[in-house]
């Protein structure tokens, strides 16, 4: 189970920062500022969605 989680974590990470350095690139025209600014999003987002994740599923265990 947990690495399932963690090749699910990673393979999100992987998608959200082609996602944000692809719009970022569409609206600067700038590939180096594109991947400055899409970098720190994901990496943000990709923690925060892990420890969402189990936290989720740790709850759901609880209630069953």
């Amino acid at each position: 189970m947990k690495f399932k989680l963690l090749f699910k974590t990673i393979s999100y990470g992987i998608m959200h920062f082609c996602v944000a350095v692809a719009v970022a690139y569409g609206i600067t025209r700038d590939f180096k500022m594109a991947l400055e600014i899409g970098i720190i999003e994901p990496i943000i987002q990709t923690v925060l969605f892990s420890a969402h994740d189990y936290l989720w599923e740790r709850n759901k265990v609880d209630r069953s």
